[in-house]
């Protein structure tokens, strides 16, 4: 099985997790639910994709297994996404990258690969020269499906610190410099994760590559 990953220019968006389609959640300018689908728009998410990537670069990775996307990270300038500004914890710091939402396939949960999203998406942002990353993070139990942002336990372990405190919402950073190990072999520890997409059934074997990865 191939494994591999790509742009999120360049995927198919029928091919995200079902809610994730034509979500617009932090494109849109006006004051949300803190939810995934609040507001849905196909032709503004795909709109909105093209000219973030011709004036700043790719905003996302998608990671697929044989054409099917198994999950896929989003991100870009503060500038780029209007709904941070109304963030419970307070407006992004500065035009610094922000990611945004994170979202693994059903079936590929528990298997380390948002951990493994995570440090793909912070490699390329460190290989364009990025200082820093910024993250508003989910600081209580919500549905996976549902979630327009990242859990703050899994920030935490994976190098992010609280740069502005919330006990819902709060805001997350991580100096880029502090984490150039994570930069090497990504493609390979993705190719060896067993993700029981083809066989759902299949009891996955433990792995212990990832330690302390992502709840998803």
């Amino acid at each position: 099985m191939a494994r591999t990953f790509m742009g999120l220019s360049l995927a198919d968006r029928a091919s995200l997790p079902a809610r994730c389609a034509g979500c617009v959640y932090w494109e849109s300018p006006e004051r949300l639910p803190i939810e995934c689908g609040s507001a849905c728009d196909v032709t503004l998410a795909n709109d909105w994709v093209r000219p973030v990537e011709k004036e700043w670069g790719e905003c996302g990775k998608v990671a697929t297994e044989d054409g099917e996307c198994l999950g896929f990270i989003k991100y870009a300038p503060a500038r780029h996404v209007p709904q941070a500004r109304h963030m419970p914890a307070g407006p992004p710091l500065g035009d610094v990258p922000l990611i945004t939402c994170l979202h693994i396939a059903p079936a590929a949960r528990r298997h380390g690969l948002g951990g493994v999203l995570l440090r793909e998406a912070l490699r390329d942002l460190a290989s364009r020269n990025e200082k820093s990353v910024q993250a508003y993070a989910l600081a209580r139990r919500m549905d996976l499906d549902l979630a327009p942002m990242v859990g703050v336990e899994f920030l935490l372990r994976s190098g992010f610190t609280v740069v502005r405190p919330h006990p819902e919402t709060p805001l997350l950073r991580v100096d880029l410099k502090s984490l150039v190990s994570w930069a090497d072999n990504v493609e390979t520890v993705l190719q060896s994760l067993r993700l029981p997409v083809r066989v759902p059934k299949r009891t996955p074997v433990p792995l212990g590559l990832l330690a302390g990865g992502s709840d998803d």
